[in-house]
């Protein structure tokens, strides 16, 4: 199966894919630009948060979103204005924000990473009034994290460990952290994920340009395959959340052979993923 350029080459590192209906359609970031991109109905807008860097972005549950920033969080009173808010997570200098997610019953869970991949950083719980705690420490760079359709598992990538990772989630702890599949690192590393509604898991590969898909055992079921390497992260979207939607980055890119780096991909795979949850802080 092979994915569809959908933008061109409109970013240099895309990354955290989420669809909502509350700014219309699809939204991911340029890291690097600290930009958020929204696609409604075929045409692209360009938020700049005010940030150097915006690392995920999801909704909240009355009205804006909220958006990783280089040490926290920001949060936007409106769809498409500016976060008027911040939360510091951190104040290490070699560290800053990467992927994020929502737990099912509305907490935010952010992770960090570390310049050089050293195991520093850490995954964040953010309760809905903005106090905070540690999920996992010895973090080298925090990456996809969904939820079992259940609400029940959630599944985690720290890329550095070439794993995707399973927990128990029981009263709003992650517990029984074990591994669920590694991906051979002459394959390419595992980076940002979701979910679909049959309790698949499907996981950008950075560096192999592929997206694969696992069953709940972490059987390998399909590879969507594309034309840059540098895959970073999928969600599902459209009306009916049948369309995978894929970033990729530029990053350490020779884009002279690899023309279509940064673009925004999609695929429909014959599976629907479920709606996003907001954030309820």
């Amino acid at each position: 199966m092979r994915a569809d350029n959908v933008t061109g080459p409109i970013t240099y590192h895309g990354e955290g894919p989420c669809w909502s209906p509350s700014w219309g359609g699809l939204r991911f970031v340029d890291l690097y630009a600290g930009d958020l991109l929204t696609i409604d109905n075929g045409k692209v807008t360009r938020l700049d948060t005010g940030e150097d860097v915006a690392s995920f972005v999801r909704p909240r549950e009355h009205g804006g979103y909220v958006v990783g920033t280089r040490q926290g969080i920001g949060l936007a009173e409106g769809a498409d204005t500016a976060p008027s808010a911040r939360l510091l997570l951190m104040s290490e200098s070699d560290l800053r924000m990467n992927d994020g997610g929502i737990t099912p019953d509305g907490r935010l869970l952010a992770g960090s990473m570390s310049a050089d991949g050293s195991p520093t950083g850490c995954l964040y719980l953010v309760e809905p009034d903005l106090s905070y705690g540690v999920a996992a420490t010895n973090v080298g760079c925090s990456n996809g994290i969904a939820f079992s359709v259940a609400g029940d598992r959630a599944y985690y990538v720290d890329t550095v460990t070439s794993r995707i990772d399973e927990f128990d989630y029981q009263n709003g702890s992650l517990i029984g952290r074990r591994p669920f599949v590694t991906i051979d690192p002459e394959i390419g590393y595992p980076d940002g994920l979701t979910v679909d509604s049959l309790g698949n898991v499907w996981v950008a590969v950075w560096g192999a340009g592929e997206v694969h898909a696992y069953d709940r055992e972490g059987t390998l079921l399909q590879i969507v395959e594309l034309p840059t390497r540098h895959v970073s992260a999928c969600a599902f979207g459209d009306d009916d959340l049948s369309t995978l939607y894929i970033t990729t980055s530029q990053e350490r890119i020779d884009t002279a052979a690899e023309p279509e780096a940064g673009s925004l991909f999609s695929v429909r795979p014959g599976v629907a993923g479920p709606p996003v949850v907001p954030f309820l802080g």
